[in-house]
């Protein structure tokens, strides 16, 4: 028995160490956030985010302009698995996102995404169900949060027409919709990549757009502009920060 004290003694000093490294995380992941997210372990789980954000891809964003309270829209252009956490990072408050039902279901990320209160849709059955749920988050004081490109697509992929849910949300609840765009993520073009490649990610706010006197149409073909920032911002605004 003697003999195995020595190795105890480092698997008990090991471990201690770790426990301490995953508390000091834990509470970094706490302090990085801002946020209220509605729980403590949302509010970490978020921090946690904008740390891996902000050393992983060295963030620079101007944070979205968003009201204090009120519903809102916010969109913005899809080039990879890591544009959500880019968007939570930079918003001022909790964002809901519409999400693909079968990203939704999938295995080991379903409980966040619950957590999150992230709204799935069904885009082969019954879509029309996940904008009613919108229109109530929205009618109930959230933001929501959508790509309309419905999926990752480039530039260099060709034109991609929007989907037209936004404006039609933005209509029938009067929210006015924040268009931002996300360029410089080197995994572009991919989930996965999109995530663990380190990268010098940039999100830029173009400026906000009120459809109530708008047809469905026009809303859409300047949105679709807002999105690729045609003449809407300078490449580098001097309002654009870096996450502290």
């Amino acid at each position: 028995m003697n003999d195995y004290l020595p190795l105890l003694g480092l698997l008990v000093a090991a471990g201690t160490l770790l426990m301490w490294f995953l508390c000091r995380a834990w509470r970094a992941c706490g302090e990085a956030n801002g946020v209220d997210w509605g729980s403590s372990l949302n509010n970490h789980i978020v921090g946690c985010i904008a740390l891996f954000c902000r050393y992983v891809h060295h963030f620079q964003y101007q944070p979205i302009p968003l009201p204090a309270e009120g519903g809102a829209l916010v969109v913005a252009n899809h080039i990879s698995g890591l544009d959500p956490f880019l968007l939570i990072v930079a918003s001022p408050r909790p964002l809901r996102f519409l999400i693909a039902r079968e990203e939704y279901e999938r295995f080991g990320l379903r409980w966040l995404f619950r957590r999150g209160r992230c709204i799935p849709v069904d885009r082969d059955r019954n879509p029309e169900r996940a904008l009613r749920e919108a229109l109530r988050a929205l009618e109930a004081g959230d933001v929501v949060a959508l790509f309309p490109q419905g999926r990752i697509h480039l530039e260099s992929d060709g034109p991609r027409k929007l989907k037209g849910g936004v404006v039609r949300l933005a209509h029938k609840s009067g929210c006015p919709i924040y268009p931002v765009r996300v360029d410089d993520v080197r995994g572009a073009g991919h989930t996965v990549r999109g995530v663990l490649f380190p990268s010098e990610a940039k999100l830029r706010v173009a400026p906000v757009l009120h459809c109530e006197d708008m047809d469905h149409a026009t809303c859409l073909d300047i949105l679709a502009a807002r999105l690729a920032l045609d003449s809407a911002l300078p490449d580098n605004p001097p309002e654009q920060a870096k996450l502290p």
